[in-house]
């Protein structure tokens, strides 16, 4: 679906790249100070705390923090696949800079599934991309599926009755795994969760057999669970004994990003000096940290690419979904 930075070297170059246009970012993270006054910046996170994307965005927002001299605090709001943040800073929020919201990839094909009230490229104003996920299907450690084969066998078998969860209804792990699903010729029971500490303690309970998803790093270093194979274009260099599922057979190829946005009208100069901080931001150790052990990777764009690449996915999504035949419940 989309294509993003996995590989170690690729990371340095951004990073080089990144060092190399600090000097031009340092007059505006000056003047950002006169940008804002006393009062914190919010940024909503549209997952429960406590799940891969809300760790990071904590350490990313305590770095942004330090750069703009201006305290960023954390407000989750779950919900409507990850759309229900976003949606409602876009209706009720002042496009002054105080108020952010994280933006998933679902944001841009939900419209193509059921009606919504907002629309990704008129309602936002994009700041900066972050991040890009590794998604993946995981089965719990004591699981009989070794590998992904043996689990699309026993949904063949029994078909509704090997159940799956992602993070909300319309999401990419949700699509990806339906249309794996489609050309694997089986039916899964199909589990939605609010985020993604939830899903993993549900996986973990026994309450549902797979999880297709992001942020499985921290459960599978601890031994907990089993990764059955990733959503990525080619093997991840840090997972090279696990096969992709375009490799088993299944040409399925799909990544999750997030990014930081505003509602529409915002300040240009607001703008620049919020994405001139996240730009240093993402270079933080302890952000980096968080996406390691997670299998994200540094991907950010400033304002203007990001725009484009949120207009371009949109426009992309509909071809998708048009292809894929899925509707979601009314």
């Amino acid at each position: 679906m989309h294509s993003f930075p996995t590989d170690p070297a690729r990371r340095r170059l951004i990073h080089g790249a990144a060092l190399a246009a600090a000097g031009t970012a340092l007059p505006f993270l000056a003047r950002a100070q006169g940008l804002f006054g006393k009062q914190p910046i919010t940024l909503l996170v549209p997952y429960p705390a406590g799940g891969a994307t809300d760790v990071q965005a904590r350490a990313l927002a305590l770095a942004a923090s330090r750069e703009l001299k201006q305290q960023i605090v954390i407000l989750n709001q779950p919900g409507v696949a990850a759309t229900l943040a976003p949606t409602t800073m876009a209706a009720k929020a002042a496009p002054d800079g105080y108020t952010l919201s994280l933006m998933l990839s679902s944001l841009y094909r939900l419209p193509h599934l059921q009606k919504v009230s907002y629309d990704p490229a008129t309602d936002f104003t994009y700041v900066a991309n972050v991040t890009a996920a590794t998604l993946g299907i995981t089965v719990r450690q004591d699981a009989p599926w070794k590998d992904l084969n043996a689990l699309l066998a026993a949904a063949k078998a029994k078909p509704g009755e090997v159940s799956y969860g992602t993070t909300g209804r319309g999401g990419t792990s949700h699509v990806s795994m339906e249309r794996l699903a489609a050309l694997a010729g089986v039916k899964f029971n199909f589990i939605p969760f609010k985020g993604a500490a939830e899903l993993y303690n549900a996986l973990m309970g026994g309450h549902v057999d797979a999880v297709s998803e992001a942020g499985f790093g921290a459960a599978v270093a601890g031994g907990r669970v089993r990764l059955l194979a990733t959503f990525n274009e080619a093997r991840s260099p840090t997972r090279l004994n696990v096969p992709t599922v375009k490799e088993l057979g299944y040409d399925v190829v799909a990544n999750g990003s997030w990014g930081i946005a505003g509602p529409r009208g915002m300040d240009p100069k607001v703008v620049q000096a919020l994405q001139e901080a996240f730009r240093k931001a993402v270079d933080d150790p302890e952000f980096l940290r968080t996406l390691d052990l997670n299998d994200y990777v540094r991907f950010y764009m400033d304002s203007p690419a990001y725009t484009a690449w949120a207009h371009k996915t949109y426009a992309d999504e509909k071809r998708f979904v048009s292809d894929l035949r899925i509707k979601l419940d009314d």
